[in-house]
């Protein structure tokens, strides 16, 4: 089966478009500048995101992987101001092996050291797909930025300069736009990397808001329509050309202890993510993390983490900001 994608395109010459692609077949489509403007058209007539997509009219066929090397791919959605695009998250939602869950059963069972986060995991378990018409249990969540802490294909992955570690977490990411009655669509999901500080999070968990608070990346393509309902695919760590760690991961709802729906539900309850006009990137949560196996992150590693149908990588590579000179973070009173 295949499947349609989105992606937005910018010439050398700073000229933005959007390209439709299925299969191996892709062509750009006419009148159109970006994706959030494609699915603005949609919501107003009252169709889908592919069909608004159709009806645009086939342009100039286009290879999306050349223009991927060529660096013309930017991320498959964005926001003029970037303070209107909310990046949030939720963790704990994947089933992970049978082994790590058979253990967390016979943990809780024994009724000793049950942690809050062991707590929460089988409670997701237990209630994370809820019968329709029902409220299930709601996820671990968190903030993670705004626009500016969104990045493109092949750009670094940038930790802060008090960072302890900058480490990969291979994820889908749901992509939202709010309509003008507050009415909340999805537009598709997206392949990304929702990049932590994972160092920071096991010295204490009540730490894990801190560690968040990072950029994240997202692949070229969005994926329109429903789903397959369980996505594998392949997370490694390329150093020197040479590949360091690699390792499977597995996604879609098939391989999760909630459903998007669930996920979706506890996160826009909230009156101030219906904002009009926001968009929202929304990473569903990972089993799968090179920290977990020891690994210890070097600027210069890149990321690269793929899954079919995707047809693109998301790739990048890991850098540390200088520390700031002209601010400081001390605060003045007036």
């Amino acid at each position: 089966m295949t499947y349609l994608r989105l992606l937005q395109h910018r010439a050398p010459d700073g000229v933005r478009s959007v390209i439709l692609a299925e299969g191996d077949a892709a062509h750009f489509l006419k009148g159109v500048t970006t994706t959030r403007e494609l699915a603005q058209r949609a919501i107003a007539e009252g169709v889908t995101l592919a069909d608004a997509a159709k009806a645009a009219g086939q342009g100039e066929a286009v290879d999306i992987k050349a223009e991927l090397a060529a660096g013309n791919l930017l991320t498959p959605i964005d926001h003029d101001d970037s303070a209107h695009l909310l990046m949030t998250g939720t963790g704990l939602t994947h089933l992970g092996s049978a082994e790590g869950r058979n253990k967390m059963h016979q943990a809780a069972a024994s009724g000793e050291h049950v942690t809050d986060s062991m707590r929460m995991f089988l409670e997701g378990l237990e209630g994370g797909k809820p019968a329709a018409g029902t409220e299930g249990q709601q996820p671990e969540w968190f903030y993670k930025g705004d626009g500016q802490l969104l990045v493109g294909p092949g750009e670094a992955l940038t930790m802060p300069a008090f960072a302890k570690d900058g480490g990969e977490e291979p994820e889908l990411a749901g992509i939202y736009l709010v309509g003008e009655n507050g009415n909340v669509y999805r537009l598709g999901l997206a392949l990304a990397n929702e990049f932590s500080d994972h160092v920071t999070e096991r010295h204490n968990y009540l730490w894990l808001a801190h560690s968040k608070l990072r950029q994240a990346a997202l692949g070229p393509e969005l994926l329109l329509g429903t789903p397959p309902e369980k996505i594998e695919g392949t997370s490694k760590i390329v150093r020197g050309g040479e590949t360091i760690w690699e390792k499977p991961f597995l996604s879609g709802e098939g391989n999760m202890s909630h459903t998007f729906a669930n996920l979706e539900h506890h996160h826009f309850k909230y009156d101030l993510f219906r904002r009009a006009g926001d968009v929202h990137v929304h990473f569903f949560g990972t089993a799968t993390l090179s920290f977990a196996d020891g690994v210890t992150t070097q600027e210069g590693d890149v990321f690269e983490i793929d899954a079919a149908p995707f047809t693109l990588p998301v790739s990048n590579p890991l850098a540390r900001a200088a520390a700031s000179a002209e601010a400081t973070t001390t605060v003045k009173a007036l």
